[in-house]
């Protein structure tokens, strides 16, 4: 009876082990290079669309407070980052040590990584970041100063759960706002606000910001860690090739998150101060075979509302009370690389959800930060 439940509990987790059907693309594409270097994306973005297309939407939803074994489920979120390190260092060696790729190719190749340690190495760090066993979170460390972006967790932890929809919320994308204005902000913008979110703690223990305990040490010698190992395999050369990865999975993080959250924000109550998460404050998409290759993230609606939920457990809502995406992430984060054609689709929606949850509201200018105020 034992083993039949584990096989079960198995197989119930199976799909979202998809994100592995990866590394035979990642390594086709090396081994053949050329035109096959298109592969990953083409996988990532355009396979996966179809499949989502095929797949449909999955609004079942998991009882949260029924006692569960999540071995099988929480085991993947664990062996990526070994399976991560291996692929990053071992690309890296091969583009380094081998003449197989020009540097041209070499260069795609690292792209085409940063795309397995973005989408699947960040989304995975963002679930063990989330938990309270100290290995966990360390796992997810390993994981974001891969991609030298080690800050990301405080100002996940610190800042974006708890500012969320306003605008001290750095990762919050505002209304007309497009991407290529958003990055920018948001490389600086997080980095300044998890250090300050980091002083904030020490300041109350009475500790000076070079206290051993600030986190940003261990960010910092993670990260020459990771660099110089590149160094050790591919030399300056390899550094470059280490950081090309990185800034691909940056860009993959940073533009979901302006997916995630555009236009939404919480109802100020005056003083600074703001109304409480709600599912409503997050975009939610149901499709089922994204929500597998990326754990459930796509459910982020309910990750906003019980932040401590693992994956398998998060809830999905219907339109009255949260606001729907109507594609998965792919084709979402490819139209938000066009803003004129984001902002001509998004934005009557953004008005939509205004009307629906704050009809009252009619000045949203104080909602949108720096930026000028907007229509209703």
């Amino acid at each position: 009876m034992a083993g039949q439940i584990i096989r079960t509990n198995f197989l119930a987790a199976l799909p979202f082990w998809a994100s592995l059907t990866m590394l035979p693309v990642l390594a086709v594409a090396g081994l053949l290079g050329g035109w096959w270097l298109a592969l990953p994306p083409v996988y990532g973005w355009y396979v996966t669309t179809l499949l989502d297309f095929a797949g449909g939407q999955n609004t079942d939803n998991p009882d949260p407070n029924e006692a569960a074994d999540l071995f099988w489920y929480r085991l993947i979120t664990v062996l990526w980052a070994p399976i991560q390190m291996g692929v990053v260092f071992g690309a890296l060696a091969y583009v380094s040590w081998t003449d197989r790729l020009d540097a041209g190719e070499s260069t795609l190749f690292m792209a085409t990584v940063g795309i397995a340690s973005g989408s699947i190495g960040i989304v995975y760090a963002h679930e063990l970041m989330h938990q309270k066993p100290k290995w966990e979170r360390l796992l997810g460390d390993g994981l974001m100063t891969m991609t030298l972006y080690g800050h990301f967790r405080s100002e996940h932890l610190l800042v974006h759960h708890r500012y969320i929809g306003t605008p001290r919320d750095p990762v919050t994308a505002r209304y007309n706002e497009g991407f290529h204005r958003f990055f920018p902000r948001v490389l600086a913008g997080s980095l300044k606000s998890s250090f300050r979110a980091e002083l904030a703690l020490l300041a109350r223990k009475n500790l000076p910001w070079w206290h051993h305990s600030n986190p940003f040490w261990r960010y910092l010698i993670w990260q020459l860690g990771w660099l110089a190992l590149a160094f050790v395999i591919g030399g300056w050369a390899g550094i470059g090739l280490f950081w090309v990865q990185a800034f691909v999975a940056i860009w993959q993080l940073e533009v979901v998150n302006y997916v995630e959250h555009y236009g939404l924000t919480r109802r100020h109550l005056g003083e600074g101060k703001y109304e409480h998460v709600l599912p409503r404050h997050s975009w939610n998409a149901n499709h089922r075979v994204t929500n597998y290759f990326l754990i459930n993230l796509q459910r982020h609606s309910d990750h906003h509302y019980k932040p401590n939920r693992r994956f398998p457990l998060l809830q999905t809502y219907d339109e009255d009370e949260a606001p729907q995406l109507p594609f998965g992430y792919p084709i979402m984060t490819m139209l938000a690389m066009a803003p004129p054609l984001w902002r001509r689709y998004m934005n009557p929606k953004v008005r939509a959800w205004r009307r629906q949850y704050y009809p009252d509201v009619e000045d949203w200018s104080a909602y949108n930060g720096a930026l000028n105020p907007v229509p209703r």
